[in-house]
């Protein structure tokens, strides 16, 4: 199998500047892809209460600066996977660059800590459109053009959270179960035509939005450290330890295989042993 597997093949990922998309995208340029990471700077609009990890400009930047160093073409584009004029330029951008999509990663994604008694509806409705709804919403663009081709790979980031609740991570959990859903239903529409569709759902990955993450839970809900609260994840993992975003960027890269075209319509936990 060669190492440059992904050579005249382009990608698209959204939220691709910094955590999982970034790992992905890198995996991706390292075998060969060229690489589209669009993602929602520093500044955007944001719901009261909802959690979020927005890289600035230099962030994008650097990212793309290491896709390119692979010797991968490369753009980097600013993204709002709840507009549907801002998707649609990230796509036509990548079409006008590399000619194509092959392959989707859709890593964009958002949460928030609230309970359904008192949950604020405007709250509610973002992390479902951002996390549910982008997803649709890129998988809409990309779909026609690999059925076309006869080859297309999609990847999903959804979550361990998809089938284990939380009291304070309804719109959360509701969301990312919506995104396996989602991603069954298009492996079927793909599968008469070379287009996989996979899901995969980490555990806590040791990214910046992970662990600003955790720590809000520890600072805000247990009156703690977040530190205290990592390292008590860490034990609590069977592995004892974080999953790492190289770890997802190597099973993406992995499902983008022409030997792995029988992979499909899958929700593919990587979780080190846990169920959370």
């Amino acid at each position: 199998m060669s190492d440059k597997f992904l050579k005249g093949r382009a990608a698209m990922v959204t939220g691709g500047a910094s955590g999982m998309g970034r790992a992905m995208a890198l995996a991706f340029a390292e075998a060969g892809a060229d690489v589209a990471i669009g993602s929602l700077l520093a500044g955007g609009a944001k719901v009261t209460g909802e959690l979020v990890n927005m890289p600035g400009a230099e962030e994008l930047d650097e990212t793309r600066a290491a896709i390119e160093a692979k010797g991968a073409r490369v753009i980097a584009c600013a993204l709002d996977v709840t507009d549907n004029a801002s998707v649609q330029a990230f796509h036509d951008a990548t079409v006008a660059a590399f000619g194509k999509v092959d392959i989707l990663a859709n890593a964009a994604g958002i949460t928030a800590e609230q309970t359904i008694v008192d949950h604020p509806d405007k709250l509610w409705d973002k992390v479902i459109d951002v996390n549910l709804n982008g997803t649709y919403r890129a998988i809409k663009r990309c779909l026609p053009g690999m059925i076309e081709r006869k080859w297309g790979r999609i990847i999903n980031i959804a979550s361990t959270a998809a089938a284990v609740g939380a009291v304070t991570s309804g719109a959360y959990c509701a969301s990312k179960a919506g995104v396996v859903g989602l991603t069954r239903c298009v492996a079927l529409e793909g599968a008469p035509h070379g287009v996989t569709c996979n899901a995969i759902s980490p555990t806590w990955v040791e990214t910046t939005f992970g662990t600003e993450w955790m720590s809000n839970i520890a600072e805000e809900q247990e009156g703690r450290s977040g530190e205290a609260y990592i390292a008590d994840v860490k034990a609590s993992n069977p592995q004892g330890r974080l999953v790492q975003p190289r770890e997802i960027g190597a099973l993406a890269a992995f499902l983008c295989r022409d030997e792995a075209l029988g992979i499909t319509m899958q929700d593919l936990t990587v979780s080190a042993g846990s169920l959370w």
